[in-house]
């Protein structure tokens, strides 16, 4: 079943996770009471890492641009935040400087017991989505952000998201490993972010 407005309650908000809060450790520290239910994939979107140094969407036109599998989507996990998580994820977001929040549509697959199975065809469903609109040129990730990322692309991949997308999309920006000596700031950052 679809996570819709029927099936959670009113008190409850449908959130797409595409960048560190993949890391599902990261996910219950910072919001301890959502419920992890599946995998997304936002459509007509790309994946970048902004000049903030952090996972940002961009909206593509696609009516002018020729398909290229992965680049005009982003995938990432779905959790569902009551109101004290989502006011927890709006402060360690940085909202609303560092992003805003829309209601976005994504094809949603659930979790099932060896992860999503992407094959099936997916439901239709709104999602909560942090972005920031201004900051839309690709740049470098921050140095701490680098373990963060594959901390949540090893979780993301577990759950069913693409490797292909993975090696396509992401691994542009976030290299597979990230030093040792980041390991103690990220595990920080992944409780409570502070800019660095």
């Amino acid at each position: 079943m679809a996570p819709s407005s029927t099936s959670t309650s009113k008190s409850a908000t449908v959130y797409f996770g595409y960048g560190s809060n993949l890391w599902q450790h990261q996910m219950v520290q910072r919001c301890p009471t959502s419920q992890y239910l599946g995998v997304a994939r936002l459509n007509n979107f790309q994946w970048i890492i902004n000049e903030r140094g952090y996972a940002n969407v961009v909206e593509v036109n696609t009516t002018d641009v020729k398909p290229v599998a992965y680049e005009h989507e982003v995938w990432g996990l779905v959790y569902t935040l009551k109101p004290k998580d989502e006011k927890n994820l709006d402060r360690n977001e940085g909202v609303p400087v560092a992003y805003t929040k829309e209601m976005l549509p994504c094809d949603y697959w659930p979790a099932g017991k060896h992860g999503a199975n992407i094959s099936l065809t997916p439901e239709k469903t709104e999602m909560l989505v942090y972005i920031n609109r201004n900051q839309t040129r690709a740049d470098k990730p921050k140095h701490e952000y680098i373990y963060r990322m594959n901390m949540g692309i090893a979780d993301a991949l577990k759950e069913g998201v693409p490797r292909a997308y993975v090696d396509k999309v992401m691994r542009k920006f976030i290299p597979a490993v990230a030093s040792q000596e980041v390991e103690e700031l990220a595990r920080r950052q992944a409780l409570e972010f502070e800019e660095e």
